[in-house]
């Protein structure tokens, strides 16, 4: 498998092999993505509507070709381009409304009452929108082939799918006054789900592209993040009661799975997740106002305790802590913020490497 813009693929590939069995061949992988030195001029257009903007496929998959050569993936960086249709693009296709706006997109409820509109809520392969994004994940197959990397959509199913379909405030009394409906639903959904990430996991395996999507990370087989922005706004109980067996049978549904655990407030679910044997690693994210490594030292080494591994996103400053305080199995270098050029990007990766 090659890659023009990542001649050393294999070399990466095996790293981050290593990182999925919590082992190292030389060195945790670490991502650098640095400007390159001669750039290429990035078409630009003019639309009436972020919706019309979102949705002209054919180019947006053409800008994204152009700006994947502005780039060098330095380290164990990846040249990836997945067809971003909005977070909530799974719910879109199970009836949910779909509003674009000029960086991001929102859904609208399509359950009003459970008895009514439940059935109706389900996966609609003529969608358009279902339709548009297999056409972006081609379109990006095109122009990938041989240059790089081509990923999966963000996909939210589970609990995060049931608030968008019901609302999230409205979900969390549903759990209270409609367990069994939010119950029924979580089972028909997560079939549902399954399904759908096959439709386009089988287009890029039969493309001969590694699996991956927003996290860059990779594998041959079934890979994905699992995640539940919503249990933030629940107790332990309730997640376990209602979540945890769908995140479950999600892990073992992949071979290989980062959970997204996002923010302070569904941190109280972590010891919960570190418990599931088939969960490969985590991906802490504390929130804008909360950040710096010291301040979250004992989750991570908490994480990496129980056998996880770990997605880290860090300072150059940061890095001497890291290496007082984990160990180097097991852990990703997503992100190091202030590397801005080869040189310093060396020495930092020659770190890494004599660490021990």
């Amino acid at each position: 498998m090659e890659f023009r813009l990542k001649p050393d693929f294999e070399k990466t590939r095996e790293r981050y092999a290593a990182f999925w069995e919590r082992e190292i061949i030389d060195r945790p992988p670490v991502s650098i993505v640095l400007p390159a030195e001669q750039t290429v001029p990035v078409p630009q257009k003019d639309y009436k509507t972020h919706r019309e903007r979102w949705l002209d496929i054919e180019f947006r998959a053409e800008v994204m070709a152009k700006e994947m050569e502005n780039r060098i993936y330095y380290g164990d960086a990846l040249p990836i381009a997945w067809p971003n249709m909005g977070p909530e693009i799974y719910s879109a296709w199970c009836g949910c409304g779909y509003e674009f706006g000029e960086t991001t997109t929102w859904s609208e409820p399509c359950i009003t009452d459970w008895e009514t509109d439940a059935d109706k809520a389900v996966f609609n392969p003529e969608h358009p929108l279902f339709k548009a994004t297999v056409d972006f994940t081609n379109a990006l197959l095109e122009y990938g082939k041989g240059n790089f990397i081509v990923g999966l959509t963000d996909l939210h199913p589970g609990g995060d799918h049931l608030a968008a379909l019901r609302d999230p405030q409205q979900l969390a009394i549903d759990l209270i006054e409609y367990p069994e409906a939010v119950k029924a639903k979580l089972e028909e959904s997560q079939t549902e789900f399954f399904k759908v990430y096959d439709v386009f996991y089988n287009i890029l395996r039969e493309h001969d592209m590694p699996i991956t999507s927003w996290t860059p990370l990779i594998h041959d087989g079934r890979y994905y993040i699992p995640s539940n922005d919503f249990s933030c706004m629940i107790s332990t109980e309730m997640f376990n009661e209602f979540f945890l067996p769908g995140i479950i049978e999600e892990c073992k549904f992949y071979e290989r799975s980062i959970y997204h655990l996002d923010g302070p407030g569904a941190l109280r679910h972590l010891d919960t997740l570190l418990e599931i044997p088939e969960l490969d690693a985590v991906q802490w994210v504390c929130g804008a106002g909360n950040e710096g490594y010291a301040r979250w030292v004992e989750v991570y080494q908490k994480i990496q305790k129980a056998g996880k591994g770990i997605q880290l996103n860090i300072t150059l400053e940061e890095l001497p802590m890291v290496f007082e305080t984990l160990k180097p199995e097991g852990v990703w270098f997503s992100h190091i913020e202030g590397i801005k050029d080869k040189e310093v990007a060396d020495r930092v990766i020659q770190r890494i490497t004599d660490w021990r």
